[in-house]
């Protein structure tokens, strides 16, 4: 069993405020700014990390900086937390370097000193280009700021930009759908996130859902409406909601979908690694802020650490890999887990029968079309019993 790539993934837990369709460990940031105290926490994170032997002397291949709103952090602040990165752990030359952000907290030159900071990929939570629907979304920016982001990111280098992209919104039909993906693909970005909104537990959507959603089978005339336009305009779905142009996938996300291992700091950041006697570990760090920071200034974290049974590992393989519709090889599945992939075979061969999954090559499988449009299904038939 070889080792799969490693990444690291960072978590900035602050919003301005709570968007109601949000189920992630975000927080509204409050008037007291404890931002110099987190990047601090997270130094020392870094350094708890790195003597954990996790890292085991392994190159960092991306980088992934998510939350809540981490360009509420400034940019000097991001420049303290790669600087600590850089020196705590082995990072390869070509690392891809991702960044979320918010259009609303965007301040003009900002994304210069971001680039200048190390950052090489650039995501913008746009959601949507419909004033009523942001509003509806609790978003606080408009159409125009995510424009004015766009343009501002080409002019700071950034070559690679993702657009996170909703559909099914609140009062939204497919005329509208067509509308906001028209906007995004003439902003011309390297990569779209195109995703359905759902109401995720512990949410003010869940509790409270919006009277006017569309149906099912609005939402999926909208999906494949879109997946239509997306392809037309060059851009290549490699994963369920992913579509880039010109091989600019999302290379943090597909070590996720490929069952890589990846190292988490910050508030309620989840890690998982290989150890090398081939056992597979699962993490995660305080989730509150405030316990986050205590812990981490103490030196030591009260963590959640459980080692991946057998019996679940095929089906963890298998929840990733069938989100992409290139599908996975048996010899991917058998280094990533440890597994023989004979351990498949009877759900493999149920979900064929059903045709919600094929054979492409010798030894080579992917979701049908059917498979992916009732994912959730067909990632079920592997539970172990």
């Amino acid at each position: 069993m070889s080792l799969p790539p490693l990444s690291l993934y960072v978590h900035l837990p602050w919003c301005v405020r709570k968007c109601p369709y949000c189920d992630f460990n975000s927080h509204p940031a409050g008037e007291r700014d404890q931002t110099d105290r987190y990047v601090r926490a997270l130094r020392h994170d870094l350094k708890l990390e790195a003597t954990s032997g996790r890292p085991a002397g392994r190159e960092i291949d991306t980088i992934f900086l998510g939350g809540g709103t981490p360009s509420l952090f400034s940019p000097s602040q991001i420049a303290v937390l790669m600087e600590a990165i850089g020196s705590t752990l082995s990072l390869s030359p070509q690392a891809e370097i991702t960044m979320e952000a918010n259009p609303g907290t965007i301040e003009c030159g900002r994304l210069c000193d971001y680039r200048r900071a190390g950052i090489n990929r650039l995501s913008l939570g746009a959601q949507s280009f419909d004033r009523g629907m942001l509003e509806r979304l609790g978003r606080i920016h408009g159409p125009g700021d995510i424009m004015v982001a766009c343009e501002e990111a080409a002019q700071a280098g950034f070559a690679s930009i993702n657009l996170d992209l909703m559909f099914a919104l609140p009062g939204q039909d497919p005329e509208l759908a067509v509308a906001d993906l028209q906007q995004a693909v003439a902003l011309s970005p390297s990569h779209i996130s195109y995703y359905q909104l759902t109401l995720e537990p512990n949410t003010v959507f869940h509790s409270r859902p919006p009277r006017d959603l569309p149906d099912e089978d609005v939402a999926w005339r909208m999906q494949e409406q879109g997946h239509g336009m997306l392809e037309a305009a060059g851009y290549r779905q490699y994963e369920v909601s992913a579509f880039a142009r010109d091989g600019q996938f999302c290379r943090h996300n597909l070590n996720y979908w490929q069952f890589g291992d990846y190292l988490a700091i910050g508030a309620g950041a989840h890690g998982k690694i290989t150890d090398p006697d081939g056992g597979i570990w699962r993490y995660r760090k305080p989730a509150h802020p405030g316990a986050y920071m205590q812990q981490s200034e103490a030196g030591s974290y009260r963590e959640a650490a459980q080692q991946v049974a057998g019996a679940d590992l095929g089906f963890e393989y298998m929840l990733n890999a069938l989100r992409l519709p290139a599908g996975f090889a048996e010899q991917d599945f058998e280094e990533r887990t440890g597994l023989p992939f004979r351990v498949l075979e009877e759900p493999l061969r149920a979900a064929e029968t059903s045709g919600m999954i094929e054979s492409t090559a010798p030894a080579r499988w992917r979701p049908t079309t059917l498979g992916l449009r009732f994912l959730n299904d067909l990632q079920a038939q592997f539970l172990p019993h």
